[in-house]
């Protein structure tokens, strides 16, 4: 999935001399639609089933958010030139997961906010190496469709509709 959203970018890029719109507004666009679907999922599942493992071998659903929430402070507080670290997985509440899950987001709108398409090609330390600003983005956004995927889920297995799905 990574890997095809890389390849996708690269073709945006390639073809950004025919298109009017600059490459990091179209790459927003994404972000946008999976966190706001992901918001939703979280909000969407009652409290009472954060605690529901589809088989016993997976994270349970609030464990599934929280990694989530975790994940992407970790991942955009580096493109913003700091290495936090979430406290989400230490939470068993919907309310707070939720909200760790939202202030997660808020680092992801800062780093999108100040990458532009001309520094999205700027180095930034990310793990044990450089990336580039759009391909740590990139793969933020990656990593959030394959969770919220999963979480789309453990939400059909107790008979809610995902937020992409409604209204069908």
């Amino acid at each position: 999935m990574i890997r095809l959203i890389s390849v996708l970018i690269l073709a945006a890029i390639a073809a950004a001399a025919q298109t009017p719109a600059p490459i990091i507004t179209e790459s927003k666009q994404t972000y946008t639609g999976v966190k706001n679907n992901l918001t939703k999922l979280a909000e969407k599942m009652p409290e009472e089933n954060y605690g529901f493992k589809p088989v016993a071998e997976i994270r349970s659903f609030g464990q599934l958010m929280a990694h989530m929430a975790d994940s992407q402070l970790r991942v955009c507080s580096a493109v913003n030139g700091e290495m936090k670290q979430g406290t989400a997985a230490s939470k068993t509440s919907k309310a707070d997961i939720v909200a760790a899950l939202k202030d997660s987001f808020a680092e992801c709108d800062r780093a999108w906010d100040a990458t532009t398409d001309a520094n999205m090609m700027q180095m930034v330390k990310f793990r044990n190496g450089e990336r580039t600003r759009l391909g740590i983005l990139t793969y933020n956004t990656g990593h959030e469709m394959e969770e919220y995927g999963y979480g789309a889920v453990y939400l059909r297995l107790k008979g809610i509709v995902p937020p992409s799905s409604e209204g069908r």
